[in-house]
């Protein structure tokens, strides 16, 4: 078997509209796990044909250009069909190519991808990567057994081999980056003008218990944090170095340990990183730090998104979120009075929901006023707690259906047809309502809101919804904003004029 030396780690050409419209993301898994090759004596490339928008042809053009030993890549359960296409697709280019796959999906869902797929799938890493994969080269490079590599599952004599897990990575700060492998100039944040994008890890894992969520699963309910110093480093190296003015935390709660947290503003305040934060965190959080909220603002936390979920107190307790309905709405108005955006989530398309429960919704949704809300339709992951309750009404299985865009599961009073379209009209009620009420806000989010809205019905899986059935009331006041002429962008925003 030829030496295992050059790795390309690639992205599924997956698209939903979900995400993206609110510009291009980094895979910072990759960043790490290329890190980390590197760090051991591989040559590893990252080639985000996702952000590129690059389909198959372009993909094998870049496998045959590289030349690489193994082709690895990523998939959370919507991307599983179009990782599993890469890896057939390497294999049809070159035989004796290893092919790996790893992330959420493939973490639990082995047992179901190995059976069907193993003529293109060799590996897949449970877990975290970046130990793994290169044990995983180092055991091929010698001529091993894979047996012996931890967290791995494979196919071998007519069944799946699962190997023990390893313990997870403990020291966060001694991990490895290549952040000089990123193609920085497409990455962006729309709503801000000549911005650079980073997506930033400063932890890693979940403790709470939802029961729609993959993190929690993923991370075995544990939580590790990268040390304040540390974490602030590195957005001042890639401020240095590549220009980036704004980061996304990809952390699910950076928030757990208030100590470092609040050292973490501390620093971020002190030092004036003139980079713009956007994060996410929970509810419970954002209220425990109503004393330091302050500081938040000073250190430059922009955008927070706050999973509200639910306006039913049942829904919550249904979905084990661990917090009661008022204490969503405590948490958006203490974001709302620093005059940082506060963003938000309903999961909604349950076997209850009606269109009544969902209009319901919509008008608590406005009374929560968080600056964007989105009405998403649940996707019962194949691994998620929730799956047994929910798998009984799911009628669709193709999993690149599974973006919280397209409903899958069908509600008893309702078809998905009909789902799809009360979601829609959700949205584009609530955020006519948002530009009836702008001159309520600040002037900041103003001109936040005016440019989201703008992006939400050109770039995103809103554009058919919000344009399709907008009413003449909302055109009216796009067209006076200077965003829109007869219904269409202009292009050119008002005045001085987001996992979205």
């Amino acid at each position: 078997m030829k030496k295992i030396k050059k790795v390309l780690l690639v992205t599924p050409p997956y698209h939903s509209g979900v995400v993206e419209s609110a510009g291009v993301w980094l895979n910072v898994g990759f960043v790490y796990i290329a890190g980390s090759l590197r760090a051991a004596g591989y040559e590893p490339y990252i080639y985000d044909a996702m952000s590129h928008q690059h389909g198959y042809d372009e993909i094998e053009n870049r496998i045959r250009e590289i030349k690489p030993d193994v082709v690895a890549t990523t998939a959370f359960t919507a991307e599983i069909v179009a990782a599993l296409q890469v890896l057939k697709l390497s294999k049809e280019i070159t035989p004796h190519i290893v092919t790996v796959i790893g992330n959420v999906h493939p973490t639990f869902c082995y047992q179901e991808i190995l059976p069907a797929h193993h003529a293109y799938v060799d590996f897949i890493v449970r877990g975290e990567g970046e130990e793994t994969l290169v044990e995983l080269c180092h055991c091929l490079n010698a001529g091993d057994k894979p047996d012996k590599v931890r967290s791995l599952a494979f196919w071998q004599d007519g069944q799946v081999i699962v190997t023990p897990p390893r313990p997870m990575i403990q020291n966060l700060d001694a991990l490895p980056t290549a952040w000089d492998l990123v193609d920085w100039p497409i990455y962006t944040y729309r709503a801000m003008a000549n911005s650079r994008l980073a997506i930033v890890s400063s932890s890693r894992g979940c403790c709470q218990a939802c029961t729609f969520c993959s993190q929690q699963l993923f991370w075995q309910k544990s939580w590790r944090g990268r040390s304040a110093e540390n974490f602030v480093q590195e957005l001042e190296y890639l401020r240095d170095r590549f220009g980036v003015n704004v980061v996304m935390i990809s952390d699910e709660t950076p928030t757990y340990a208030r100590d470092r947290w609040e050292k973490i503003l501390d620093l971020l305040r002190e030092r004036k990183t003139g980079v713009k934060i956007l994060m996410e965190t929970r509810v419970d959080d954002i209220i425990r730090d109503k004393d330091i909220f302050w500081k938040y603002r000073e250190a430059e936390v922009d955008h927070i998104y706050v999973g509200v979920e639910s306006t039913s107190q049942k829904a919550l307790d249904v979905f084990q979120k661990n917090i009661k309905v008022e204490d969503s709405l405590r948490a958006l108005e203490l974001i709302n009075q620093h005059d940082i955006v506060s963003e938000t989530s309903f999961v909604l398309g349950m076997p209850d929901d009606t269109p009544e429960t969902i209009r319901q919704t919509l008008e608590l949704a406005k009374f929560y006023n968080p600056d964007l809300a989105f009405f998403l339709a649940i996707a019962p992951w194949p691994y998620a707690t929730i799956y047994q309750s929910l798998k009984d009404y799911i009628e669709v299985t193709d999993y690149s259906k599974y973006n919280l865009v397209e409903p899958v599961v069908k509600p008893v009073n309702m078809t998905r047809e009909e789902l799809t379209t009360e979601l829609g009209k959700a949205s584009r009620d609530f955020y006519f309502h948002k530009l009836q009420n702008l001159e309520k806000m600040s002037a900041k989010k103003q001109e936040f809101i005016v440019k989201v809205i703008h992006i939400i019905t050109h770039n995103s899986y809103l554009a058919k919804a919000m344009q399709g059935i907008m009413p003449p009331e909302m055109k009216k006041i796009m067209e006076k904003l200077g965003n829109f002429h007869g219904g269409k962008a202009s292009g050119h925003p008002a005045g001085k004029l987001h996992e979205i």
